[in-house]
């Protein structure tokens, strides 16, 4: 079993399409992670203001990698 758990708050905003919004408490305090579904991979689509990087193939963002190395430890 693992004790190690992400917090997070999750909201949906809309711009355009539907966002959903993790705000990241805790080791990952600070990290906000915007998503959107689409129903086709080649769906167009326009970026909010408010997104302000590509993370989707980072798998550092990955929750299961955010638990065992959490944003607050990341050097930049």
């Amino acid at each position: 079993m693992c004790d190690k758990i992400i917090i997070k708050e999750r909201i949906t905003v809309k711009y355009e399409k539907y966002w959903t919004i993790d705000i990241f408490e805790g080791e990952n305090s600070g990290l906000v992670v915007a998503e959107i579904e689409l129903k086709k991979e080649k769906e167009k689509f326009s970026l909010p203001p408010w997104v302000t990087k590509e993370v989707s193939n980072d798998p550092r963002y990955y929750n299961v990698n955010l638990i065992n190395n959490p944003f607050s430890k990341w050097v930049n």
